[in-house]
């Protein structure tokens, strides 16, 4: 079921900008950026040591994402858990039907039904060796000394 929180995203106008605050201030690394043209975006994940910080930029005017800034602006837009099935398991935590993605060469789904305290959320797979044995899971926060 769910295993660990993988990420949460904000969704931004531009992936430079947000860049230029999430990285070269935070100074959280970059660890890949995809474009996923079926969904007409951008992801960027950085690493926050035990789990990822996604950024999600509209590549059209007319993507739900872009739909998203126009009605709120950047900002908060979903927590993604990782989970073994992540089908199966938005399906069965959700209301209606799963509607399937992709991030990080992952199979995702977001958890269909009404939006609860204000969260969308989002299951991805989980992969023990990758997310648990090969993620250190602290940051050096050089940028706070």
């Amino acid at each position: 079921m769910i295993r660990r929180l993988d990420h949460v995203a904000i969704a931004v106008f531009s992936t430079q900008d947000a860049l230029a605050y999430f990285s070269d201030h935070l100074g959280l690394e970059v660890v890949t950026s995809e474009v996923i043209e079926e969904l007409e975006v951008r992801l960027t994940y950085l690493s926050t040591g035990n789990a990822f910080l996604q950024l999600v930029e509209s590549l059209t005017d007319t993507s739900p994402v872009a739909e998203h800034l126009r009605q709120h602006g950047e900002g908060f837009h979903h927590v993604c858990f990782g989970c073994d099935d992540p089908m199966t398991d938005a399906n069965r935590l959700g209301e209606g039907i799963a509607k399937a993605g992709r991030g990080r060469s992952r199979v995702s789904a977001f958890i269909p039904g009404p939006i609860r305290h204000g969260a969308r959320l989002e299951c991805t797979e989980f992969h023990e060796a990758q997310d648990v044995a090969q993620t250190p899971g602290a940051l050096g926060l050089a940028n706070f000394s």
